[in-house]
């Protein structure tokens, strides 16, 4: 996964920045509204590899490849993995003591790395913290949270990739 589009519920063209993403990238469908997440899963399905936020009936109706879990479900990952070996399982992590949970997972994605507008009152991480924690990972990180273009040169190569949306819509 060398780039990772995150939807959110904001009005977007979603399926115009899905074709701009290079060639084996990744969306994630992650709109807290099911109508809406099914709406864009239609949408986008077929434009790229599809992973569903934290519905994996709807995973599994729209056949995409797997399953992205919220930090609090993480564990179950087990769980899916059972079920559905070959889906890709990721999971969101916000700290180094979440990510100790995370052997089950293909990768997860650590935030916030850097301020973002998305969540205004949730300090970040800053990139030498999340790089130290990306470290110690037993999994492959993508850095999420406030990435662009400008401050990506910041992000050690801990990283496995980058996570995000303003900046890719």
């Amino acid at each position: 996964m060398p780039l990772v589009l995150m939807t959110d519920d904001r009005a977007a063209d979603w399926a115009g920045a899905a074709r701009a993403l290079p060639p084996g990238s990744v969306v994630v469908i992650r709109a807290r509204e099911a109508r809406q997440r099914q709406a864009l899963a239609r949408q986008l399905s077929g434009l790229t590899t599809l992973l569903i936020a934290d519905d994996p009936g709807l995973a599994v109706q729209v056949g995409a490849a797997g399953l992205h879990l919220p930090q609090a479900r993480m564990r179950e990952a087990a769980h899916w993995r059972i079920r559905f070996p070959h889906w890709i399982i990721t999971s969101s992590a916000h700290s180094l003591r979440a990510l100790m949970g995370a052997h089950c997972l293909d990768a997860v994605f650590l935030s916030p790395v850097f301020a973002t507008t998305s969540h205004p009152a949730v300090r970040a991480l800053t990139p030498v913290r999340a790089a130290f924690i990306a470290a110690h990972a037993p999994v492959p990180v993508y850095a999420l949270g406030g990435v662009t273009s400008r401050n990506a040169a910041l992000l050690a190569p801990a990283f496995s990739g980058i996570a995000a949306i303003s900046s890719l819509i």
